[in-house]
């Protein structure tokens, strides 16, 4: 790093500190994180020119950094109309909802579009209680954001101590057990239950086969809603356009975010039925957000919806996961401290021993030019969510650095011993 880029660096940690948060700011200090400048595809480039791959960014890029297509549709709007008078419609927000909803799985028919995936949390929630469902059922392990309700039906302690009494009425069942579910459903009042077909934070969890389909038929049974949260599952990160696996059938509501934007902007949508959305097109001012549909945002959905088909994300998706599993598996089997590789499509998690190795683990990765993503939900697993666009020099690029991670995690061992071991 040259003097000045280290100068740069320092007033950014300098802000950091005095304006942004001193937690923030100390751990960069003490891990000497860089400033990340600009992207491109699967790159980042830091303040110090130095080039990173991108396996990380909690799920957002699935089509790289500023995929052309996305670029030149959010330059033409910005030029246009980048924001709503939300007196007047929005050609923009029409074109938009139509595209995603012609994408969804069918029985969807009205979306709600906010900003970030937490906002899409409480609109469901919010249309639950408007159909007669206070009552919420959540997953064990599942994470659905930090914002006060959205923070209710996330089951991490840690982050809900501080901020309760949180939204009343959640009870928490455990994941992938639909008898569980069904005995929740039959001993209260009617629900609204919330699911992931993958639990991401949670730590890369897959529920068994057929599971989603009984959560359905459990909560039909008991007039229970269902939520199914494909904010970071959806738009082919899993191999498929959807982790919603039920043929013919659809959820009352699907959430969606990360990847709507194309990596550019923000934007996330609940999709519902008529049925569901009923209480919102009886009363619209029930719910609404300064920058809910907002036409820049609206653009990139348009625009990544465009590239997701015809550049066949999805099936890319699936491809590239099924060689990127078995390159992390090759290089981490028999490595001390690690217990499991979960994966689907391109999410997959790296179980450790411990969080201390997670975070060895991780600064390997990024030392080897590498981008990881901790899991919020699972102090011990780190996730790679690489983009659908990786090369063939890049997936060679991903096998040295998990090679160098591997070796540090070999040499972790010598001054680490697993709980309970001697000697």
């Amino acid at each position: 790093m040259t003097a000045g880029a280290a100068d740069g660096r320092a007033r950014v940690v300098e802000d950091y500190r005095r304006h942004v948060g001193e937690g923030v700011a100390r751990v960069a200090e003490t891990l000497g994180t860089p400033v990340e400048e600009r992207s491109e595809g699967p790159y980042v480039w830091d303040s110090a020119g130095r080039r990173y791959l991108q396996c990380g960014g909690y799920g957002v890029f699935i089509l790289g950094h500023r995929h052309p297509r996305v670029v030149r549709a959010l330059h033409r709007q910005l030029d246009l109309h980048p924001l709503a008078t939300r007196s007047l419609l929005s050609g923009a927000l029409a074109t938009a909802s139509a595209e995603l909803v012609g994408a969804a799985p069918e029985g969807l028919e009205r979306v709600y579009f906010g900003c970030t995936g937490a906002e899409a949390v409480e609109t469901a929630f919010k249309l639950a209680r408007a159909n007669g469902r206070r009552r919420i059922l959540a997953m064990r392990g599942g994470f659905h954001g930090k914002t006060l309700g959205a923070l209710a039906a996330t089951d991490r302690l840690a982050f809900q101590q501080p901020f309760r009494p949180l939204l009343p009425g959640v009870e928490f069942v455990p994941y992938g057990d639909v008898a569980a579910l069904a005995a929740a459903l039959a001993g209260g009042d009617p629900a609204v239950v919330v699911v992931e077909p993958v639990q991401g934070e949670g730590g890369v969890r897959i529920p068994p086969p057929g599971y989603l389909a009984g959560v359905l038929a459990a909560c039909r049974a008991h007039g229970a809603l269902l939520v199914v949260d494909e904010i970071q599952t959806g738009l082919g990160r899993l191999g498929t356009m959807w982790g919603w696996d039920v043929p013919g059938e659809h959820p009352d509501m699907l959430l969606v975010g990360k990847a709507l934007g194309g990596g550019c902007v923000p934007v996330s949508a609940v999709l519902a039925t008529a049925a569901a959305f009923r209480p919102l097109d009886r009363a619209p001012r029930l719910h609404s957000s300064t920058f809910s549909g907002y036409p820049l945002g609206a653009a990139a959905v348009t625009a990544t919806l465009a590239v997701l088909a015809d550049e066949k994300i999805p099936d890319r998706a699936a491809r590239l996961g099924e060689r990127i599993d078995a390159l992390v598996r090759a290089a981490l089997d028999g490595v001390p401290g690690v217990r499991e590789v979960r994966s689907r499509g391109l999410l997959l998690g790296v179980e450790l021993a411990a969080p201390a190795l997670a975070g060895r683990f991780s600064a390997a990765l990024l030392d080897a030019g590498v981008l990881a993503t901790p899991s919020l939900g699972a102090d011990t697993v780190v996730r790679l969510t690489p983009p659908a666009v990786l090369e063939e020099t890049d997936l060679e690029w991903l096998d040295t650095a998990l090679g160098a991670a591997a070796a540090a995690l070999s040499a972790e061992e010598t001054t680490w011993r697993p709980p309970g071991r001697t000697g």
